[in-house]
C-alpha cells in the first residue's frame, strides 16, 4: 500500500499542470473526486517549491474546474428545473434553489470554496436550471476556486517539511490509497446514475396529424 502510494502521488504530480486540469474537469463536472485537486496542488508544490511553479498549479486546478462547470452548465441550462428532477432529491432541490435565488453569487462563493461534503455540483445545476448568467457563473467559481487553490498551495509552502514527513507515514498512505479506490468507485457509480438518469422516460407528446386536421376514426370491424 505504501509503495503503491507514493508512486500514485509521484505520478500525478509528475504531470503536474495537466493532471490538474483534467482531475479539475472531472471533479467538478460528473465524476467524484473530493480533495483531489487540492492534495495534488499540495503534492506538487511541496516538490517543487516553487512559487511560480505554485501558482501555475493553482490556475490549473482552478482552469480545470471552470471548465467542469462549464460542462454541467451546457447540460442543464437546456434542461432547466424539470432536469433538476432526474439528479436531485425534492428535497436537495428545494435547498439549492432557495439559496441560489435568495443570493446566487454568495452561494457559488461558498460551494466553491466549501470543502466536502459540502455541494458544490449541485448549486452549480441549479444556478445554471434557474438560467443564472452563464458569464458570471464562471467567473464567479473561477476566482472563488483560484483563491481557494492558491491558498493552499501558499500553506504547502510554508509548511512543506512537515507535509513532507506526514506523507512518509504509513497511515497517511494508506489513507490516501482508501480515498483514490473511493473516487474511482464513487465515478464508476455517479457515470452510471448519470447514464441512467438521462435515459430516463421523459414526458410522451401525444401523437397527431396536421394542423388543423381531426383525428381518423378508427375502422369498426
Amino acid at each position: 500500500m505504501r509503495h503503491l502510494a507514493q508512486l500514485f502521488l509521484v505520478f500525478f504530480s509528475h504531470w503536474g499542470g495537466m493532471a490538474l486540469l483534467v482531475l479539475g474537469i472531472a471533479d467538478s463536472s460528473f465524476l467524484f473526486a473530493p480533495l483531489g485537486n487540492d492534495l495534488l496542488v499540495v503534492a506538487a508544490t511541496v516538490r517543487h517549491h516553487s512559487i511560480p511553479l505554485m501558482l501555475y498549479y493553482a490556475a490549473m486546478s482552478t482552469a480545470g474546474s471552470v471548465l467542469g462547470v462549464l460542462l454541467v452548465d451546457l447540460t442543464f441550462r437546456r434542461a432547466g428545473e424539470r432536469g433538476l428532477e432526474k439528479h436531485l432529491r425534492r428535497r436537495r432541490i428545494e435547498y439549492v434553489k432557495c439559496k441560489v435565488t435568495k443570493d446566487a453569487g454568495w452561494a457559488l462563493v461558498l460551494a466553491s470554496l466549501a470543502p466536502p461534503p459540502f455541494p458544490f455540483t449541485p448549486f452549480i445545476m441549479a444556478a445554471s436550471a434557474l438560467q443564472y448568467p452563464r458569464r458570471k457563473l464562471l467567473s464567479v467559481v473561477g476566482a472563488a476556486r483560484m483563491v481557494r487553490f492558491t491558498t493552499t498551495g501558499v500553506l504547502a509552502l510554508h509548511f512543506g517539511r512537515r507535509i513532507i514527513r506526514l506523507a512518509e507515514n504509513s497511515i497517511v498512505q494508506d489513507s490516501l490509497m482508501v480515498l483514490a479506490v473511493v473516487c474511482v468507485v464513487g465515478s464508476v457509480v455517479s457515470v452510471v446514475g448519470w447514464i441512467r438518469r438521462g435515459r430516463g422516460p421523459g414526458r410522451q407528446v401525444p401523437r397527431s396529424g396536421p394542423r388543423g386536421a381531426e383525428p381518423s376514426p378508427r375502422p369498426a370491424r
